[in-house]
């Protein structure tokens, strides 16, 4: 038991060195486009990030490493000036390669985009994202 308890220790202490990954205040406004084209967009370079995929002999969940990886990149992508990401490949060993873009106006979606509007009685459409809907990372407990 106690030997047990001593390995299970330092391997719930690894796996804390990943939790805290959180969102910056400019990486807010960067988005993802998961399936979305970015062939109109300015590409501002490849970003790779990585986290731990596993503890020890344990995976971590899938989701919660793609999760962190997303947020990793955005946040690296606004240091960037990007206000785009797109994933260039899948997640391998809690590594992905992300393309930085800078796509401007108007392709962000309508929560992405500036306040105001040149004639508040003639609003403008509603603008649609390319796959017609964008992820957040969920703030766990």
């Amino acid at each position: 038991m106690r030997k047990t308890l001593l390995l299970l220790v330092p391997v719930a202490l690894l796996g804390a060195c990943t939790w805290g990954i959180t969102l910056d205040d400019a990486a807010k406004n960067v988005r993802t486009a998961w399936s979305g084209d970015v062939s109109s967009c300015h590409d501002m370079g490849k970003v790779t990030v990585s986290v731990m995929d596993h503890v020890g002999p344990v995976n971590r969940n899938d989701i919660k490493v793609r999760d962190e990886l997303e947020v990793m990149a955005r946040n690296e992508a606004a240091k960037m000036h990007a206000d785009t990401i797109k994933p260039l490949g899948e997640p391998n060993n809690g590594s992905q390669p992300w393309g930085a873009y800078q796509c401007g106006n108007t392709q962000l979606a309508p929560a992405n985009r500036p306040a105001g509007n040149a004639n508040p009685a003639n609003p403008a459409p509603p603008a649609t994202t390319p796959g017609g809907f964008e992820t957040y990372p969920i703030k766990s407990n």
